[in-house]
């Protein structure tokens, strides 16, 4: 549980990948910020970031979906998102969008101030601790290029494991190389993509763990989708599943076995 008692209203950012594919994300994400005493509103008007245009060049799309995105999160003293990929969208690249508009600007760098991905605001916002979770796992721990690179998302996760009761947390060699993943990347570059992921994979199976986590949906799909390709099998979670309890849901891609 968290130290801190201050009661807050945030915005969750759910995103596409975690509304379509995984909605047990969202959930906890939801059970996580309430334990921190925060309460939880989800804006019905909320909508892709636009990452998809954006890696695609299509600058004019982006920036009318920014535009929406700007305007059903007006207002919440934070925007919080369980992905590093759609935070690192809002607060490193909307801005750039905006750079001639000085209006649309000041109110890009306003949710870009306001953003954050989960794990972090957990962590650094609202001190955030563990002490009440079980999970009796070997986890490995994916650091996505978005996390890493865009929101400094680094030791937040690792912390927070470390103080669940049970959980031994072992690196990989090469922990912070792309899975190969990318958005758009992994369509445009597939054979890349997949010589990338495997490679990835051999490192986290090289663990021993019994679990893969990390931050972005994205990236677990990837090597889940993969694993299941090589015919091979370790349960793969979105550490927000991991830290509010909820282990025992079935591993992402398992529906297929």
């Amino acid at each position: 549980m968290s130290e801190n008692t201050e009661k807050i209203e945030v915005a969750l950012f759910v995103t596409c990948l975690v509304d379509i594919n995984r909605p047990s994300v969202g959930f906890a994400a939801v059970k996580l910020l309430e334990q921190t005493g925060c309460r939880v509103v989800v804006p019905d008007a909320q909508t892709c970031c636009g990452q998809p245009a954006y890696n695609s060049g299509d600058r004019r799309s982006t920036k009318q979906i920014a535009g929406d995105v700007i305007s059903a999160f007006k207002g919440y003293r934070y925007v919080i998102a369980p992905s590093g990929s759609c935070a690192g969208m809002i607060r490193k690249h909307y801005p750039e969008l905006f750079a001639d508009d000085p209006d649309m600007l000041l109110e890009a760098q306003d949710l870009a101030n306001r953003t954050y991905e989960l794990v972090s605001f957990l962590k650094d916002v609202r001190n955030f601790e563990t002490n009440d979770v079980h999970f009796d796992q070997k986890v490995t721990y994916h650091d996505s290029c978005s996390n890493l690179r865009e929101m400094k998302v680094v030791e937040q996760p690792r912390e927070l494991m470390k103080n669940i009761n049970g959980l031994e947390l072992i690196e990989a060699e090469d922990r912070e190389a792309c899975c190969g993943f990318g958005g758009t990347f992994c369509i445009k570059y597939s054979e890349i993509s997949e010589e990338m992921v495997d490679r990835k994979i051999d490192h986290l199976k090289a663990t021993g763990a019994d679990v893969i986590s990390a931050g972005d949906l994205g990236c677990l799909m990837n090597i889940a989708g993969r694993l299941y390709r090589r015919g091979e099998n370790m349960k793969v979670l979105h550490i927000a599943e991991i830290l509010a309890g909820m282990g025992d849901v079935p591993g992402i891609g398992e529906e297929r076995r």
